[in-house]
């Protein structure tokens, strides 16, 4: 699944870049079988170059394990590429759910703002 990782297996973990420690921890997380993987900012602190192949990554996983994935992300443009569904939430609190197409069609002012 992370060929990056494989080619490092016997170094440590903390010698790692942050982008192959993220790979890393969704390996590990996948090793129990879920049914279910929840990400909480999975791309935040990464280079955008390793950013996007983890997102990638967990769309793989979604389409080839059947693996659900609840994913928290504050980058919308990441997120839409492997949501299905889509909760804004605005200090704790869900204000818009939709479709990834839904919520392109509105302002994300709007969605944050009300209006």
């Amino acid at each position: 699944l992370f060929p990056e990782i494989k080619r490092r297996r016997n170094q440590k973990a903390k010698f790692l870049s942050g982008g192959e420690r993220q790979m890393l921890a969704v390996a590990r997380a996948l090793m129990s079988k879920p049914d279910l993987l929840l990400l909480d900012e999975p791309t935040a602190g990464l280079a955008p170059k390793a950013g996007a192949a983890l997102i990638k990554k967990v769309k793989e996983i979604q389409e080839t394990r059947g693996v659900s994935v609840l994913l928290v992300e504050q980058n919308v443009e990441r997120a839409f590429e492997v949501a299905g569904r889509v909760a804004v939430l605005v200090s704790g609190r869900i204000v818009k759910q939709a479709t990834p197409s839904e919520l392109k069609e509105v302002p994300l002012e709007r969605v944050f703002f009300g209006g």
